[in-house]
């Protein structure tokens, strides 16, 4: 891939903090952390494609510098915010590789909120001011974060019902009840990517193809980890009309008459298409196949119609009754649930199912927007602050700590407050916790170096990172 113009992807008011910074300044050392949000804890994952597909090697030239002066010229209206010597510097001195070391903690790792997940500081005395130049793009790691946390979250709420309601063999198909449907509704084709492989370090079931070439191009996954099913659209089952819906039900089963299958059914009356089309005029084809048969609604109340359908598909298709007392569809029939899917509407889907005596097990879901669009950098509250300095060789620890009104009008310390000094992440007593560099320094720091002076220095692989982040 063509990397982007790296001196061109910052904030355009941090090309002025090279002057800004107090006179002196030699390092600037900043941390990223989760400030809280939705979850308590949160999955650190994405670090990885941003440090080889941006950072790594040789970044800055000197084509690429002539670009950004005159970008950068039009974008102040004055010669003298810009310093092309700063970078110049960098590309005599180091070659256009970054003087920069970073630390993380190794990806997958599930954090609690308020500790520290990655620090960044500046080797080269001359480039304090790269520290937090670059905080701009290292920001959106947030993302894959957010994504991956989401997605675990969403691994426990079904697990539970699965503990609650399904059979001890039903276990081994978890890892695909939530199948990522989001590529249509990402931002781009990298959001995409970046998003679509976060969902895989929990799930296994995707459509965002995307997803599964940036697990294998930077995380080196060795086949795509992202699976999927033939399926249909209703572009497929409306092209006979109402008329001709069972028809085009008959042709699905004929062209795939082993494996797994997917069949969109409301385009017209899906309770029709349950007790009259699958449940009746093609049962014994349905039951007979070597494979099973998804039917999925796509439109109505996602409780009310689920109930319904598995009401009709169970009196037309039978059931048994699993070791905990839940009823479950023949092998050869199940459904998938991908309209109105979110983390807030999932619980009281498979709450309704239990209630109904319907073990999870019937049912797996597809999750859109919600998946890889509907977060955002406050979703788990995500921050990247300078913790310490050192000026005219003088260490210094750095915070803020702001002072904010209450709705009430009571002054109180914001949660916006900082950390203050250099830092490592240990495990005390198996919880995870941050201290001050000087702390418990006979606990291992689980802050390791992965990047230093232009250059990879640590890697993960994609299983490496499933396996950290399993439940």
């Amino acid at each position: 891939m063509t990397k982007e113009n790296l001196i061109l992807l910052a904030d355009a008011y941090k090309y002025s903090h090279h002057k800004l910074y107090i006179p002196g300044t030699q390092y600037i050392y900043s941390y990223l952390e989760s400030r809280g949000g939705k979850f308590d804890e949160t999955v650190f994952y994405g670090l990885q494609y941003f440090l080889k597909e941006y950072l790594s090697g040789v970044v800055f030239t000197k084509e690429k510098l002539d670009e950004a002066e005159t970008m950068l010229a039009e974008v102040f209206g004055r010669k003298d915010v810009f310093d092309r010597s700063r970078f110049e510097y960098i590309i005599e001195k180091h070659g256009g590789k970054l003087p920069i070391r970073i630390k993380a903690v190794a990806e997958g790792t599930v954090v609690p909120v308020r500790n520290v997940l990655m620090t960044i500081e500046n080797t080269d005395p001359e480039c304090f001011w790269l520290t937090n130049f670059l905080e701009t793009l290292l920001m959106q790691v947030w993302y894959p974060c957010t994504v991956a946390s989401v997605s675990r979250e969403i691994k426990k709420v079904v697990k539970k019902y699965y503990e609650d309601t399904a059979s001890a063999a039903a276990f081994a198909g978890i890892d695909f009840v939530l199948n990522d449907f989001g590529f249509r509704g990402a931002s781009s084709v990298e959001s995409a990517g970046i998003g679509g492989s976060a969902h895989l370090v929990s799930f296994a079931g995707s459509d965002t193809i995307p997803g599964s070439l940036f697990a294998k191009r930077y995380y080196d996954a060795p086949t795509a980890p992202g699976l999927s099913i033939p399926a249909t659209e209703h572009s497929v089952v409306t092209l006979l009309g109402e008329a001709g819906e069972l028809e085009i039900f008959k042709h699905i089963l004929n062209t795939y008459p082993t494996g797994t299958i997917a069949c969109v059914s409301d385009s017209y009356n899906i309770f029709r298409a349950c007790e009259e089309y699958w449940g009746t005029a093609l049962k014994e084809q349905i039951l007979k196949r070597d494979g099973t048969l998804v039917i999925r609604p796509d439109s109505g109340d996602p409780v009310q119609t689920l109930l319904k359908i598995f009401s009709i598909l169970m009196d037309k298709f039978g059931y048994t009754t699993n070791e905990k007392g839940f009823k479950v569809l023949p092998p050869q029939v199940r459904v998938i649930q991908g309209d109105g899917i979110s983390y807030s509407s999932i619980p009281g889907i498979f709450e309704a199912l239990k209630q109904a005596g319907i073990s999870a097990e019937n049912l797996v879901l597809g999750m859109g927007g919600a998946l890889l669009q509907r977060v955002n950098r406050d979703t788990q509250e995500f921050a990247l602050k300078c913790a310490f300095a050192v000026v005219n060789g003088e260490a210094i620890n750095v915070q803020k700590m702001p002072v904010e009104l209450d709705a009430t009008g009571q002054l109180r310390t914001s949660f916006k407050k900082s950390k203050a000094g250099k830092l490592r992440l240990i495990k005390d007593n198996n919880t995870f916790k941050t201290v001050g560099a000087g702390e418990a320094t006979d606990t291992a720091d689980l802050l390791h170096t992965v990047f230093e002076n232009g250059e990879v220095t640590l890697s993960y692989t994609f299983d490496e990172v499933r396996k950290t982040a399993a439940l």
